[in-house]
C-alpha cells in the first residue's frame, strides 16, 4: 500500500492529464473545427469558448501533470468539465439514436469531475512541485 500511495497520485495526474492535453492540442491544430463544433451547440462567443477550453485543457492539465498549485488546477478541471458535460453531453435533449452515447459522455465527465474533487481535497501527492522539498 505505500507504494501505491507514493506513486498512485503521480500516476493519476498523468493519466488525467492525458484525457485533456492531446484534446487541447487537437483544439489548436483545429481551431476552425472546434469553433465550428461550439457554434453547432448554440453557445456564445465560440471564439472565445475555443480559446479558454485550449488553455484549461493545455495550460491548466499541465500544472495539474506537474503538480504546480495542483488543487486549483484540479478545482478549475472539474468546473470546465462538469460545464463540458451540461453543454456538449445533454442527452436529455438529443434524438433518441443520440441518447445512449451523450448519456455514456455525460456520466464519464461527472466521474472524471469526482477523480478531480479528490485531488483538489487531498493534494498532489508526493512527486510534484507542490510537494517539493526545499
Amino acid at each position: 500500500m505505500a507504494l501505491l500511495e507514493k506513486f498512485g497520485p503521480l500516476l493519476g495526474r498523468i493519466l488525467i492529464a492525458y484525457l485533456y492535453i492531446p484534446a487541447g492540442i487537437s483544439k489548436v491544430t483545429g481551431f476552425q473545427n472546434t469553433v465550428g463544433y461550439i457554434t453547432s451547440k448554440g453557445l456564445p462567443m465560440p471564439e472565445v469558448g475555443a480559446v479558454i477550453a485550449i488553455v484549461v485543457e493545455i495550460v491548466v492539465a499541465a500544472a495539474l501533470l506537474v503538480g504546480f498549485k495542483t488543487r486549483y488546477a484540479a478545482l478549475i478541471l472539474a468546473a470546465f468539465t462538469l460545464a463540458a458535460a451540461v453543454g456538449f453531453h445533454n442527452y436529455w435533449a438529443v434524438p433518441d439514436a443520440q441518447k445512449m452515447m451523450q448519456t455514456i459522455m455525460f456520466n464519464k465527465n461527472l466521474a472524471i469531475v469526482g477523480g478531480l474533487l479528490f485531488v483538489a481535497v487531498f493534494g498532489a501527492g508526493p512527486f510534484s512541485l507542490d510537494n517539493r522539498k526545499g
